[in-house]
């Protein structure tokens, strides 16, 4: 006898932020990314939301963070 797979079981998709509804990524058989949003959008986004923790230690961080808000 040979064993049956189980059917995939489709995932529901994670809540994601409005400004990314529509975005999905994944990897292709030849380990290239793909993706259903323009890169450009997706680093405004992250600019834009995310805290670069490589920056918190210096001494101007608040003024950099002030201007990246005010744009």
């Amino acid at each position: 006898m040979s064993k049956q797979e189980s059917p995939k079981k489709h995932k529901p998709k994670p809540k994601v932020h409005k400004e990314l509804e529509g975005f999905d990524i994944s990897i292709d058989s030849f380990g290239e990314i793909k993706s259903s949003m323009n890169i450009e959008k997706i680093n405004k986004f992250l600019n834009e939301n995310v805290d670069d923790k490589k920056l918190a230690e210096r001494d101007d961080h608040e003024e950099i963070k002030g201007k990246k808000k005010k744009k």
